[in-house]
């Protein structure tokens, strides 16, 4: 499979997959098709903005296995897309057990012409104990090895297991690795987003990504618009849903900002094509069958709507902005990205070092990589002035400025991304926790110019927090 990272923005890229039936442009979400009872006509998924599709290979092979292997997937589904095919894992998982062995399913789809073939690996679901999980998990590497042993021209799918055990997802990932996929495939979240579990979701993906560093990354059951924007930061490639249709099927309507009743609208937020020809009352009255086709229409524009959208971020490198914005849809979401600041080193590998801009959005903007670079980068400057002027009014002529957030600015660096960049609120109206680090990101600058004198000139609501600084200083209050 031949795989090329064409931009990059947090731990998002745009990456470019190449299949036997076109081009994949990453990030995307798969639509889940049955294929015995297609709800959207699969030939009609490009019109929303599809690039690939998935579909349930245990399905076919239970119900049309000959058809299938004369005809191939994507006769069956009529699709000229690429096709992505589930081993019947979903099917283990609620049901306890499938009619088929793992080298079968394998065989199966290769016969059919599967793009990606994925192993019937074991899915744990959360919380499940250690030990079970480990077993689950021994078994699935070892078909997963079954699985490099037989595949042929079609790209493998290598599902990363181990429940809610941080240190089995990263066994299964490493374990992965060294077998050789070309997707990786975080399993089993499925129940954690239902509950909305996001802290659990996001410690995951970034436990897995820690081994996974450039691989592409496929977040399996994931295809809600209000969490595709922080999983695509966090480094998913690809993702895959059925909630299109299982949302449209309970009249429900998805947004950015969540999941909407349709009884509950009285307007539709939306531009889509359906939903600008008509308001939520006349949906109300359609017939079921009318109705749920609607729902599910607008439920994939909007998916592909916000895919478009984070793609524009990554390459105008707002892409952390776009999640301070989304996470806003729920507290969860909030205590999930929080996590992040628990594994800066490895954002700081993969965030571009140079943006055209810097937005504040809220204190989790104070977890950004770019904020620390700053610190380290004003710390290696070298001053020839015995006394430094130090100012938090930009009205003052003075050697070092003092902005929210960042700290320290030195006066030619007032230009310069970051600090020079950004745009952030006022000290009088920002968050107490944007003014303590700029003061603790002083005091920590200060603290490599032992040698020299500071004059430090405060005002407003800086005088609060412009304290005990270390090293000679002279306060001048404003």
């Amino acid at each position: 499979m031949e795989f090329e990272i064409i931009a990059k923005d947090a731990m998002g890229r745009i990456c470019r997959i190449e299949t036997p039936h076109g081009r994949i442009e990453t990030p995307t979400v798969l639509p889940v098709i049955n294929p015995n009872i297609p709800f959207i006509p699969p030939d009609e998924m490009k019109n929303f903005g599809a690039q690939a599709l998935i579909t349930n290979a245990y399905i076919i092979y239970r119900t049309l296995a000959e058809e299938a292997v004369s005809k191939g997937v994507h006769r069956i589904l009529r699709t000229d897309l690429p096709v992505m095919t589930d081993s019947g894992s979903y099917q283990l998982m609620v049901y306890g057990d499938v009619e088929v062995s793992n080298r079968e399913i394998l065989e199966f789809q290769k016969e059919i012409g599967s793009d990606f073939i994925i192993p019937l690996d074991i899915p744990t679901p959360p919380d499940a104990d250690y030990e079970t999980a480990r077993k689950d998990l021994e078994i699935t590497i070892e078909r997963e090895r079954e699985a490099k042993e037989l595949n042929g021209i079609s790209s493998l799918v290598l599902p990363i297991q181990g429940s809610t055990h941080m240190e089995l997802r990263r066994e299964s990932a490493k374990k992965a690795k060294e077998i050789g996929g070309d997707v990786y495939a975080i399993g089993a979240v499925v129940p954690l987003m239902d509950a909305y579990r996001f802290k659990d979701l996001v410690r995951i993906i970034l436990e897995v990504r820690s081994v996974l560093r450039v691989e592409p990354v496929h977040l399996f059951g994931c295809g809600h618009p209000m969490v595709l924007a922080m999983a695509v930061a966090l480094g998913c490639d690809l993702f895959d849903s059925a909630a299109y249709a299982l949302y449209a099927k309970d009249d429900r309507y998805l947004t950015v900002y969540g999941t909407k009743k349709l009884s509950d609208l009285q307007y539709f937020p939306c531009n889509c094509p359906n939903c600008s020809k008509m308001d939520p009352e006349e949906v109300r009255e359609l017939e079921k069958a009318e109705r749920e086709i609607f729902l599910a229409e607008h439920n994939l524009y909007v998916t592909f709507s916000e895919i478009r959208t984070i793609k524009n971020a990554i390459k105008e490198g707002s892409l952390f902005e776009l999640v301070e914005k989304r996470i806003r849809a729920h507290p969860n979401l909030i205590s999930a990205w929080r996590q992040i600041k628990d594994y800066s080193p490895l954002l700081e590998d993969s965030d571009p070092r140079i943006k055209k801009r810097f937005l504040y959005c809220g204190i989790e903007t104070l977890m950004r990589p770019a904020v620390k670079r700053h610190l380290e980068s004003v710390k290696q400057l070298d001053f020839e002035k015995e006394v430094i002027v130090i100012s938090t009014d930009l009205g003052v002529l003075a050697d070092i400025y003092v902005r929210p957030v960042f700290g320290p600015v030195p006066a030619e660096l007032l230009e310069s991304y970051p600090a020079g960049h950004a745009e952030i609120p006022e000290a009088e109206f920002i968050e107490k926790e944007a003014l303590e680090m700029a003061v603790e990101n002083l005091r920590d600058f200060m603290r490599c110019l032992n040698d020299k004198k500071f004059v430090v000139h405060v005002s407003g609501r800086w005088k609060d927090f412009v304290k005990d600084l270390p090293g000679e200083c002279e306060y001048v209050l404003h």
